[in-house]
């Protein structure tokens, strides 16, 4: 049985939860309405307070798709309750993040300022020049977001300049040596 499918998801209190014909499961809660239209293979039922999701067989893909779609329903309850976030990093000299109402302005040390519009449901925030947080109830759109941020320069190996994620770690390398 899968351990993470058999758990059942907790429904805290200010949040509703409907599921419609189609397994179309909708999670409204104080920071917002999350749907998503789950596996149909699946069985979700709410009982006193709780989500649980069955299965209907043992099959190798009914069993992926268990825990998954369990972790689906537990991010959009978790999503609209205390949303989640993304830290960014702007490591360089001359780089700089900036927001102008729904802009965000990055100098990455091209010709021209790169220039992106947030998203419907998020929010970025600059902490500073070089910090930049992407704010949202949706952790897949929030994710998507910061990853596009991201590729706007990734950070190279050898002098780390470029945007990373809070928590992720460079790996580095040694640059060349001078002749002797």
């Amino acid at each position: 049985m899968s351990r993470i499918g058999r758990m059942p998801v907790a429904i805290p209190a200010g949040v509703t939860v409907t599921i419609a014909e189609g397994n179309k499961v909708t999670v409204k809660g104080p920071k917002g309405t999350l749907e998503r239209e789950l596996p149909s293979e699946m069985t979700i039922e709410e009982k006193d307070g709780h989500i649980i999701v069955t299965r209907p067989n043992d099959l190798k893909k009914m069993k992926s798709l268990h825990g998954l779609t369990r972790t689906l329903i537990n991010n959009m309850v978790h999503g609209v309750t205390e949303g989640y976030e993304k830290v960014l990093e702007v490591n360089g000299v001359g780089y700089r993040a900036a927001k102008q109402g729904k802009k965000l302005t990055l100098n990455l040390g091209y010709s021209h300022p790169v220039e992106m519009e947030d998203p419907e449901g998020i929010e970025t925030v600059c902490d500073g020049q070089n910090k930049i947080i992407v704010k949202g109830i949706s952790k897949e759109k929030v994710g998507q977001y910061a990853a596009e941020i991201r590729d706007k320069r990734r950070p190279e190996p050898y002098k780390g300049k470029g945007i990373k994620y809070a928590d992720e770690v460079i790996r580095r390398k040694v640059g060349k040596t001078g002749k002797k």
